[in-house]
């Protein structure tokens, strides 16, 4: 392609993700990928940091993932769900089964992660409907949550970062809590479970489900907390009659250094919502998983679900998906994100003396720097590209998510940059922070 007319083309017509149509972001255009590494089309190779945003985690262009979809390409590449159905959906959802924690039976193949959410909430909704209960509509989450950019999945990510103002009046009114302060690690302290205890108790009677993400609230900023608030809310949501949506979007298949992160604390939901590394990166594909209680109870009386994509367990994405989640189950995934992880922390432990930076914390393949002010994406952008990686940071975090298969060279470089890039912005902070008071 002739990379000028279309550099010009996108500039003027193509609009990106969380970007102005009128001041947009720069954009790279990309010719190929292979392993761990992108490569721009003026040939410039970049060590990727973010997996893809955290999908790809078998790296790019990889053998087995090809060959899954050049075979069911050749069988046929869709056919309708409705009334249907195939190989490739009946092999995958039988290997989710198996992986996920008991008693999650069922599977409701969906389009995408903010999609498996929007399920996930009419499949609570329905539930209670179906139980002569139709006053329990409500959700209850935590703050700094992310869970997705629809309606009903924006409705209960964060107030305050989740463009509720924008579209105020027309989102569901859901109830928040405070964020739980008790990080990964440390010793667990009940007080952290008061609020959030509190909450359920007032609003049992008008709640569907209690939705979270799983010891790691990832696009809220990246935080860590401990797996015994996770526990505690999965007991009070026994005890007051609410089910319990895990999103699991970001943090299955193996990101936090187990499977999923809600094995941390031992427990399962009643809904668990999985995507992004479920399809290796190769195209969009999520999946809700639900027990027989919530299954059957939306169904009794013959009602039905209530949901229908057209594309709704496409042939291409199962077949690759389950290349994916074999690929994963069968290679040493423990201990390639464990040296991931001890890499990232013996890596980006010098950006702890920088007067920018407010923490640095790493969990399995996560490795986060949290900076004292808002990122000026563009600059940071432009630092990482000059030092062969790319990294993409948000708010007040620099972090890393990089595919499983990436090894200690490349992880090195990675940390180094970062280390490199937050020096330099630690001496030019207006060019890479935005104005404002300086957060903790």
């Amino acid at each position: 392609m002739n990379v000028r007319d279309a550099l010009r083309f996108d500039r003027e017509h193509i609009w990106h993700p969380y970007t102005s149509m009128t001041d947009p972001l720069p954009v790279l255009p990309v010719e190929s990928a292979s392993g761990c590494r992108i490569r721009l089309a003026d040939g410039q190779d970049l060590i990727d940091g973010m997996a893809s945003w955290w999908s790809a985690i078998h790296g790019y262009n990889h053998p087995v993932l090809n060959a899954a979809v050049e075979r069911q390409l050749s069988k046929m590449a869709h056919v309708m769900f409705g009334g249907l159905t195939h190989e490739p959906a009946v092999e995958l959802a039988r290997a989710l089964i198996g992986a996920t924690p008991e008693p999650l039976r069922h599977v409701f193949f969906a389009d995408s992660g903010s999609v498996s959410v929007e399920v996930a909430i009419k499949m609570a909704v329905q539930y209670w409907h179906a139980r002569g209960r139709p006053q329990k509509t409500r959700l209850l989450t935590i703050r700094r949550g992310y869970h997705g950019d629809t309606l009903g999945a924006m409705s209960v990510c964060d107030p305050v970062t989740g463009m509720h103002s924008l579209f105020a009046g027309i989102l569901p009114q859901q109830v928040f809590v405070a964020e739980p302060r008790c990080a990964f690690g440390a010793e667990w302290d009940e007080s952290d479970i008061g609020e959030f205890r509190s909450a359920i108790g007032r609003h049992a009677g008008e709640l569907a489900a209690v939705i979270l993400e799983p010891v790691v609230q990832g696009a809220g900023g990246m935080r860590f907390y401990s797996p015994h608030y996770l526990k505690r809310v999965r007991e009070l949501c026994d005890e007051h009659d609410v089910l319990l949506v895990a999103d699991e979007i970001a943090t299955g298949f193996g990101r936090t250094g187990r499977l999923f992160a809600c094995e941390h604390a031992g427990i399962s939901p009643d809904i668990m919502c999985v995507g992004k590394a479920l399809t290796g990166g190769y195209m969009t594909l999520a999946a809700v998983l639900a027990t027989g209680r919530v299954a059957y109870g939306v169904s009794e009386g013959g009602g039905v679900f209530m949901h229908g994509p057209t594309f709704m367990a496409n042939p291409l994405a199962c077949a690759v998906s389950l290349a994916s989640v074999n690929l994963l189950l069968e290679s040493p995934w423990q201990a390639r994100v464990a040296a991931i992880g001890e890499s990232l922390r013996a890596g980006l432990a010098p950006c702890r003396e920088l007067g920018c930076v407010a923490d640095v914390r790493v969990l399995g393949a996560i490795g986060v720097v949290e900076t004292k002010r808002s990122c000026v994406v563009e600059a940071f952008q432009k630092a990482f590209v000059a030092r062969g990686v790319w990294v993409r940071p948000f708010g007040r975090v620099v972090y890393v998510m990089p595919p499983y298969v990436m090894g200690k060279d490349e992880l090195a470089a990675l940390a180094t940059a970062i280390v490199d890039v937050l020096s330099l912005a630690d001496g030019a902070e207006a060019e890479f922070f935005e104005p404002g008071s300086r957060g903790g």
